[in-house]
């Protein structure tokens, strides 16, 4: 064990782990070599080097504190943030800066608030695969307006600011530019071709064997561009460009180049479709969720045919594979010959780990503990457009013999998440409420992902009437279900950050339906 203290965390990864909801403290995030023998990673500051060959773990010697080390693909040198600057280091290479500036709002090589949170891009610089370069971003937070955080529970305490970019307000200036690791820099020219103003987002950076690309957006989101760079001159062109006249959704893994093909994810016949070199390829009605890489001459993606369930499909030019058959949700990773799945059920506690490699299948056991409670879960399809619903009675209550209990909403019910899936740790604080002696009904209605590209945008222009009505319609078919079972004179919904916002936005336009409300962290002006 490394005798570390790790609770002495610095802002840029206090916030890392809030955005992606974490909750371990130790190492709680790695990279690995191209050859993934040589694995880095952050503790107490510290970037540390472990060998899976010798067994060797050894700290980095460095003058400042490490965020977000990223080894190198040749496994020779670690990169890493130090508070606006970026660094490199290795066994046989001493600390030194790669770039940094004096401007207290201008950073390297991090994450802006809105990639972060809400376009899934948590880093900020990438290894080219030779190991020779770094491509970084600079984000300068100028532009951004400041808010000031109170802390209700120490008023003695000055109030906490942080730039925020408030819908509407200005975002941060992000730009790229490339380095070598001896100082030399090429900057990126990344602006709107014609009119030389800037991409208002960045939304992902890829360095790999067919060159060096960034996705980039415009403010109103409708186009999807990426863009090829020459890291030599900085000058970029245009290799592929997805258009929406609602929004672009920014889908993990896309753009993607695998098996000597560009791989792309965009909206045909209703559907987010997987597309290799502009063609559509997986199919109407088989909703892709992610693009996962190349394993056996074929593209891994995930999908699902059933918004409740998301499985791992391979996709070759003979036609579709689909990998994973239990129901649940499954992801997959890849290295190599080597494909590891991890799937959730509604069945069974914990995660299932399995490991594929060639004729051979490996589980890894799940160590973590069995949650007390068991939620009981039946997932239904209710009202006219079959709302994906889960309802949960309190346990040891037959949904035939309850009588007039009181009724719980539980939604999220919004853009970019699903609470009604297979998945067993999804429902855990729903049954803790329904085992107080409530009804708990989860509902995805209009605007929720899975399902399909017209189900998802009906919301689009208006995120009040649409979520609205189905949950009231999802309420009433429900009660329809189980007659005599919900007392629909006590109604309550609760919620959080969108359901929040739902939540409240019930109690106050349909107080005939909604009784009372909890309302968590809810958005509360969308202008």
């Amino acid at each position: 064990a490394l005798d570390i203290d790790d609770s002495n965390l610095t802002a840029a990864e206090r916030a890392r782990r809030e955005r992606a909801r974490e909750q371990a403290g130790g190492v709680v995030a790695y990279t690995l070599d191209h050859a993934g023998q040589k694995a880095s990673f952050v503790l107490g500051g510290v970037p540390f080097v472990a060998d899976a060959t010798t067994g060797a773990v050894d700290g980095l010697e460095i003058e400042g504190s490490a965020f977000d080390a990223r080894i190198s693909p040749d496994g020779s040198v670690v990169a890493y943030v130090d508070g606006q600057a970026l660094r490199v280091v290795g066994a046989e290479r001493s600390d030194a800066l790669v770039v940094g500036e004096d401007q207290p709002t201008v950073s390297w090589g991090s994450a802006e608030f809105v990639a972060g949170e809400e376009m899934g891009r948590t880093r900020g610089f990438w290894w080219a695969p030779d190991s020779s370069h770094l491509v970084a971003t600079r984000v300068d937070l100028a532009p951004v307006d400041t808010w000031y955080l109170a802390d209700p529970t120490n008023p003695g305490v000055e109030p906490r600011s942080m730039p925020y970019p408030a819908a509407g307000t200005a975002n941060a200036e992000v730009t790229l530019a490339v380095f070598d690791l001896d100082g030399g820099r090429v900057d990126v020219d990344l602006t709107l071709a014609g009119d030389g103003s800037p991409w208002e987002y960045l939304a992902d950076v890829v360095w790999n064997q067919h060159g060096l690309f960034a996705v980039v957006q415009p403010r109103d989101q409708r186009r999807t561009v990426v863009l090829s760079i020459d890291p030599q001159t900085g000058a970029v062109a245009t290799v592929a460009e997805i258009e929406d006249p609602t929004w672009v959704e920014l889908v993990p893994g896309s753009p993607s180049w695998i098996a000597g093909a560009m791989v792309t994810v965009a909206e045909v016949d209703d559907t987010r479709q997987l597309v290799v070199d502009g063609q559509a390829v997986s199919g109407t009605g088989l909703w892709v969720r992610s693009v996962v890489g190349e394993f056996l001459g074929g593209i891994v993606f995930t999908a699902s045919a059933d918004p409740t369930e998301v499985h791992v499909y391979r996709w070759t030019r003979a036609g579709l594979e689909q990998l994973t058959v239990e129901p649940g949700v499954h992801s997959a990773h890849l290295g190599g010959a080597t494909m590891v799945v991890t799937s959730r059920s509604l069945e069974r506690p914990g995660l299932k780990v399995e490991v594929r490699s060639g004729p051979a299948v490996y589980d890894i056991a799940d160590l973590s503990e069995t949650p007390v409670l068991n939620p009981s879960v039946t997932i239904l399809r209710a009202g006219t457009r079959q709302l994906a619903t889960a309802v949960l009675f309190p346990n040891g209550v037959d949904p035939a013999e309850a009588a007039a209990l009181p009724v719980l909403l539980d939604p999220y019910g919004g853009p970019h998440a699903q609470r009604v899936q297979h998945n067993h740790a999804l429902f855990t604080t729903s049954q803790w409420f329904a085992d107080q002696g409530f009804v708990v009904v989860v509902t995805d209605g209009r605007g929720t992902p899975g399902r399909t590209s017209s189900f998802e945008r009906a919301v689009w222009g208006d995120l009040a009437a649409p979520v609205l009505e189905d949950q009231v319609d999802a309420l009433h078919a429900v009660a329809e279900r189980y007659p005599g079972a919900l007392d629909l004179q006590r109604v309550a919904i609760r919620g959080w950050s969108f359901g929040g916002y739902l939540a409240a936005l019930a109690v106050m336009r349909r107080p005939d339906v909604f009784h009372a409300a909890v309302a968590g962290a809810p958005v509360t002006d969308w202008r």
